[in-house]
């Protein structure tokens, strides 16, 4: 467990998602209603709540726990974490509360996807009680303190239960997944789309990154991993690879293949073009963070024949 002290009143604790460094963390908003962003799955709790003791934070303490979206590695651990934080609330996007407070459609989706491993990847995954969260809709704001506001947008494209949060102190958006994820290699950063199964949408992911485009951000918030002043550069990054990706799957996809061997094709595919373009920037070949993109890609690849296939599938009823 490590924590990255972005500023005085924002730190990042590493969760150690998958036993991996720098792959999800919390945010934590030390402002008068100190708050949490991301929480990532239940056996990352203890990472939390270690970090969360060095920077001298009590559990009851907490006022708010805001989840950007309800996928497991974000807001698995939430309901786990909250039976510890009695003054806690949690934040979630409309569509996503109802799966919050009945995670049982999570949970058999989780397995099926990840059979035996599910217990060591997401358990437990505890319910929240309604009265215990807050739906909040575009455009909405939650008062931190006299001088902090925090509004929260609705941004699909990764996911359609998926909120971003500005942060009007910082001039920061925390953005979950919804324009990608930023990768730390030694001093080094690349960033890439995030377009994991089921409810990937290219043209949603677009409008949201125009959307960060125009708020003429100073800081992104990552939920993989960390902050960035970079901000055009990393939205046209993950612009620009966004458009590689779905031509090299359009290009790949065939209609008849079964699922995993078009995945497979894809993920081969996309993960040379990454590292090579990542290695002529000066990145070291045998870097760890090599290991990470090539976990990323698979699930980018699985989200975005599915999306392929969905196409294809409205196309022949039209």
């Amino acid at each position: 467990m490590s924590i990255d002290y972005i500023d005085s009143r924002i730190s990042l604790v590493d969760l150690m998602d998958l036993s991996i460094k720098e792959r999800t963390g919390s945010y934590i908003i030390h402002e008068e209603s100190l708050t949490i962003i991301e929480t990532s799955a239940s056996p990352s709790i203890p990472h939390l709540k270690k970090g969360l003791s060095k920077l001298n934070i009590n559990l009851e303490d907490i006022q708010y726990i805001i989840l950007t979206h309800i996928h497991l590695d974000h807001a698995g651990g939430a309901g786990l974490l909250l039976e510890e934080c009695p003054e806690a609330t949690v934040i979630v996007h409309p569509k996503g509360y109802r799966h919050m407070k009945d995670p049982s459609r999570l949970i058999a989706g989780a397995q099926m996807v990840y059979g035996k491993d599910f217990n060591a990847l997401f358990d437990p995954i505890k319910p929240i009680p309604e009265d215990r969260m807050i739906v909040k809709n575009h455009g909405e704001i939650l008062q931190l303190s006299e001088t902090c506001t925090l509004t929260f947008y609705d941004t699909p494209g990764h996911a359609n239960h998926h909120l971003s949060i500005y942060d009007s102190v910082s001039d920061g958006m925390f953005t979950g997944d919804t324009c990608g994820i930023q990768y730390r290699a030694d001093t080094a950063r690349f960033y890439l789309p995030s377009t994991s199964p089921n409810q990937f949408n290219p043209d949603s992911m677009r409008e949201a990154i125009n959307f960060f485009r125009k708020k003429k951000l100073n800081r992104i918030y990552f939920g993989h991993y960390g902050m960035t002043g970079e901000v055009e550069h990393a939205l046209s990054e993950v612009e620009k690879w966004l458009d590689i990706f779905m031509d090299k799957a359009t290009d790949i996809f065939d209609a008849g293949a079964a699922m995993d061997e078009n995945v497979e094709s894809l993920t081969k595919e996309l993960f040379t073009l990454v590292k090579s373009s990542v290695v002529e920037e000066g990145i070291n070949p045998q870097h760890p963070v090599f290991h990470l993109l090539k976990l990323d890609l698979k699930v980018s690849s699985m989200g975005i024949v599915d999306y392929l296939n969905k196409k294809r599938r409205g196309e022949q009823k039209s």
